[in-house]
């Protein structure tokens, strides 16, 4: 099986959050841990769609891509950009920075990340929370919820967050930038299962989808 380059997978939305966060503006409120929640939205929406046609052509013409036929390949789907799913968070870093979490894999591997943080926030009125796991300099969640199995991949989704944007206690999680591992298109690759903690009860419609 071929090990999943997971965080490739959202390289260029990755990217695409280091960019947006120069538009942001106003106060930096406390009770946000630091961080601002202002953005330009018309900027914010084209800076999306940018990101999503570089990772088509990406998918469609790189020998690293996890597609097959490339002939057949029209491009990823997604929900809509909605700003109302970039949620600012409070980041509960483990004051243990030893911990380890063991990841199942889904050929039945493990693979072993730095417990990084939890990130407490709220979604559709509901308090949510999710563990960050690090590797080397990459922070990532590794989640599933409500639309799982059904608008979007079964096996989960993932996202980053953009280092330059974490506080001491305070993070900034945008699923609009959610994207599905590669073993969602071929299944040669090794992907990392959320772990169970992940799960979240609530759809998040946005991101990524799976048809």
């Amino acid at each position: 099986m071929i090990k999943n380059k997971f965080f490739l997978g959202g390289l260029f939305l990755t990217a695409l959050v280091v960019l947006y966060y120069s538009f942001f503006d106003g106060g930096n409120a406390s009770s946000n841990g630091g961080l601002d929640e202002t953005i330009n939205l018309e900027t914010y929406r084209q800076q999306l769609a940018d990101a999503r046609k570089k990772k088509d052509v990406f998918f469609r013409t790189d020998s690293e891509s996890p597609i097959k036929d490339k002939t057949t390949f029209r491009g990823l789907h997604y929900f809509p950009p909605d700003p109302s799913y970039r949620v600012v968070a409070r980041l509960e870093p483990f004051a243990d920075k030893t911990q380890k979490l063991v990841v199942r894999m889904s050929d039945g591997n493990e693979e072993v990340y730095d417990k990084f943080a939890h990130v407490v926030f709220k979604l559709n009125g509901e308090t949510c929370r999710l563990l960050v796991v690090k590797l080397e300099n990459t922070y990532s969640i590794l989640f599933r919820d409500g639309t799982s199995g059904k608008e979007t991949y079964g096996g989960g989704r993932y996202l980053e967050l953009d280092p330059a944007q974490l506080t001491s206690n305070g993070a900034i999680v945008d699923f609009n930038t959610a994207y599905n591992p590669y073993c969602a298109y071929n299944p040669t690759y090794s992907c990392p299962i959320p772990p169970a903690e992940n799960t979240l009860s609530v759809s998040v419609k946005a991101g990524e989808t799976y048809h």
